[in-house]
Formats: C-alpha cells, structure tokens, sequence
C-alpha cells in the first residue's frame, strides 16, 4: 500500500525539517544520531518558538500561526522564495509581496553565517527589525530572545518611544559617532518608504517613532538623507567581562536589503580575547523576560 503524500501544513513542516541536516543549520550533531534531519526542539530554538508549538503545529492542532511565527519557521527550515510562499498559503496567509518587506533569509546566506563560526553576527530586514542573530551576538549584546519580536528593532532601540529602555543591548555602549549613526538610521527607514510603499510594520514603527521621540521626529521632519550606515568603533560595557572595543560593520544584500551586522576585535588584542570569553561564557542574564517586562528584582 502505497503511503499518502504529506501536503498540509503540518505535514509540510515535518517534511522540511526532515530534510535540512544539523550541519546546515550551523548544529553539531552528537555521534551516534539516529535523525538525519533537525530535531523538534532544534527547529523550536532555532525558529524561537516553543518544542510544544511546533508539535501541534505538525499534529495539525494548530492551524493558524502568525506572520511573524510563519516567517521565523521559514527561515529556520530555511525555505527557498516559492516555500516560503507555500508555507505562508498552508497557514492561510498572504505571502510578502512587492512593495513589502521581506523577512526571509536565503538558503545559501544561512549557510554563509554559519561559516562565521563564533563571530558575533546578526541580521535585520530593511526597517531595521531583527530577524537572526547567533550565540555569539547573543552573549556579547544580550540574549534578544529575552524581548518579544515586536521590540526587536534597532530604531526603535536608537529612538526610544517614551523612554522606553533598550532591548537589543541592555547594557552601556559607547560608539564614536552617534549623531552619524542616528543620521543613517532615519535615512534608511526613508529609503525604505521608498522602496516598500505597501509595508504595514514600516509605516507603524515610523507613526509611533514620531509619535513617540521627539529626537526622531525632527530628524525625519528635515526630509535629508545621509550616507548609509556601515560600520562604526564602539565599546561595549559587558556585565562579565569587563569593556571589549569592537569593530561594528554592516553589510547590505539583496534585493529585500538585509542588513547583515557583525563585529569583530583587532587580531590579538585583549579585546578580542574579552569577544571569544563572552562567547565562552555565554549570554548573561537579561533584565527583561520574554514578554518584554523587566524582571523583578530583590
């Protein structure tokens, strides 16, 4: 008898994750392994929901995720461009289209971050919303995970809404030139306008920035563009390890215009001896819990 093909969503799901090797994903499978593709609570972390959800989810006890749930599975699975709109349809959703941001990461830069190895890397989409990040950015920065996905944008971080403390780095940093930073920041959420008319979180975030910073709103009220943002020399004050001077340099790629960051520490320096410590030690405890609350303290 021959098995019927899986095809809802589901179903789809479990399908993808059978097929992406440990090894793609930047995991190291233990000897011995008898799952050829990710397991549950690999594709849960790297996808940042929890083990339980992706269960119901192939046991089609969940049928609806959300965008944000859809868009971090297809990355995580690492779809190609008509997966990523297959998933989007199974989950009865419109996949991005033009004139939206896009949120998903190619195949083959997944598998270029992971060759960075225990490099501090992120990646943000082209409003500045953060959409990877790895260990390494996690320890020397703060665990983002710690925040809901909707504060994990780095305008938002430069531009505090209301006073509203940062979320990607908890703690101090220091950088060179801040006015140039924030400069380059609002002139590439305008240069996003431009590029994605449509986009409803764009236009959100940039209603509540002007709403809520009066920093911002006089900056975006000039209507001036500065040069992009691509690197900077910044001292981060780490809660373990004492202050680390890093290189920050970002990278632009594709047509969705990611934002690749990373830092790094002068080659046998005692900074870059402080970057691979925090790595080692790894992400401190952050002061807010998932929900994006501060923790309490006594």
């Amino acid at each position: 008898m021959t098995a019927r093909p899986r095809t809802g969503l589901g179903a789809m799901i479990r399908t993808w994750r059978d097929r992406l090797p440990p090894s793609a994903a930047g995991l190291s499978a233990a000897p011995g392994r008898r799952a050829a593709g990710l397991r549950r609570e690999e594709l849960a972390e790297l996808a940042g929901v929890s083990v339980d959800y992706i269960v119901r989810l192939e046991q089609g006890r969940a049928t609806t995720p959300s965008p944000s749930v859809v868009a971090s599975l297809a990355r995580a699975l690492q779809l190609s461009d008509a997966e990523r709109d297959h998933l989007y349809r199974l989950a009865d959703l419109v996949p991005p289209t033009h004139g939206t941001i896009s949120d998903h990461l190619p195949p083959g830069m997944q598998r270029m971050l992971t060759r960075l190895g225990d490099v501090p890397a992120a990646v943000f989409a082209a409003d500045w919303q953060l959409i990877w990040w790895n260990r390494s950015w996690a320890a020397l920065l703060g665990d983002p995970a710690a925040s809901s996905p909707r504060l994990r944008n780095f305008a938002r971080d430069r531009f505090p809404v209301n006073g509203s403390p940062a979320r990607l780095a908890p703690w101090p940093i220091t950088e060179t030139d801040r006015d140039a930073t924030d400069a380059a920041i609002v002139s590439d959420l305008r240069r996003a306008t431009g590029r994605f008319p449509q986009d409803a979180r764009l236009a959100a975030l940039i209603r509540e920035l002007n709403a809520g910073n009066e920093r911002f709103a006089a900056m975006w009220a000039t209507g001036q563009m500065a040069a992009a943002h691509r690197e900077d020399h910044k001292t981060i004050d780490h809660p373990l390890v004492g202050p680390v001077t890093v290189d920050c340099d970002t990278l632009t790629a594709g047509d969705n215009e990611l934002k690749i960051v990373i830092w790094t520490a002068a080659p046998g320096s005692e900074d870059e001896t402080k970057l691979q410590l925090s790595t080692v030690a790894g992400p401190p405890a952050s002061p807010y819990t998932c929900t994006g609350e501060r923790r309490k303290t006594t």
